[in-house]
């Protein structure tokens, strides 16, 4: 696929994803959504990628929806993407972000400047959430007589609680960086010339261990985060460690450690 509104490169064992719509704030739309997955599909394919970063291009992050290719095209009678009334969130029918972020490699969010709307529940399924002292956070959707999507009315609350939850997706207020850091919602604040240095370091330790495991880990944080029976999540633990003790990862992992080496994984 052509990329029209992103860009992407690799960087050693990390993917750099950048929405590229500088002169809108890169405002989100159906299409741009298409080539993230497409792109997300296209560093989980390439064995040479560990972990995923995605930011923005200029001084955005996403300033949610495209009012005019989104809400007013709706309005006017038409659809704005591939069938997006058929699909989840206003996402293309068939496109499962939620689902996608979750089942990917691990993926952090560089959010550089603004990330309200759909261009902050885009990253509340993503595994490390670090926001430049110029971020602002907000779920305006209450400000344009939406009501706010992707699983963001559950993913949120994981994240801040209920009660600042509620606060943001009620009053539609913007929230800066340090409050964000604060309640849980950026897990890191990072000087803005620092951040994407930052993001890619941290993308690029996390490369570094082994994927099916960190594929693994991804899944038992998904399926246990609200999990209230705590014998289904030793369950579910104990038969993903019997299928670790059978991998050449945890092999070499043991094998480095009594070596006094560090491990090398191959990517398959």
């Amino acid at each position: 696929m052509a990329y029209d509104t992103i860009l992407y490169e690799r960087r050693g064992a990390v993917a750099l994803i950048t929405l590229n719509r500088p002169d809108k704030m890169n405002a989100w739309t159906p299409g741009m959504a298409e080539e993230q997955a497409d792109a997300i599909g296209r560093a989980n394919a390439d064995p040479e990628v560990g972990a995923i970063v995605m930011t923005g291009a200029g001084r955005g992050f996403c300033a949610g929806a495209d009012m005019d290719a989104t809400f007013q095209t709706r309005i006017s009678g038409d659809d704005p993407g591939a069938n997006t009334a058929e699909g989840q969130g206003g996402m293309p029918e068939g496109l499962d972000w939620v689902a996608l972020a979750r089942e990917s490699k691990p993926l952090v969010a560089a959010v550089n400047g603004a990330a309200v709307g759909i261009g902050m529940t885009m990253v509340l399924p993503f595994d490390v959430i670090l926001a430049s002292e110029k971020a602002k956070f907000g779920m305006l959707f209450i400000k344009v007589g939406l009501v706010p999507e992707l699983a963001s009315t559950s993913l949120l609350v994981q994240r801040v609680g209920f009660g600042h939850a509620s606060e943001m997706c009620l009053s539609g207020r913007l929230v800066l960086a340090d409050e964000a850091h604060g309640w849980g919602l950026a897990d890191r604040v990072v000087a803005p010339d620092a951040l994407l240095d930052e993001a890619m370091a941290l993308a690029e330790t996390i490369a570094a261990n082994p994927d099916p495991q960190l594929r693994m880990t991804k899944q038992l944080l998904t399926r246990n985060a609200s999990e209230s029976d705590l014998l289904l999540v030793q369950q579910r633990e104990s038969e993903l460690l019997r299928a670790c003790w059978k991998t050449p990862e945890h092999a070499e992992a043991v094998e480095a450690f009594l070596d006094k080496r560090p491990p090398v994984f191959v990517r398959r």
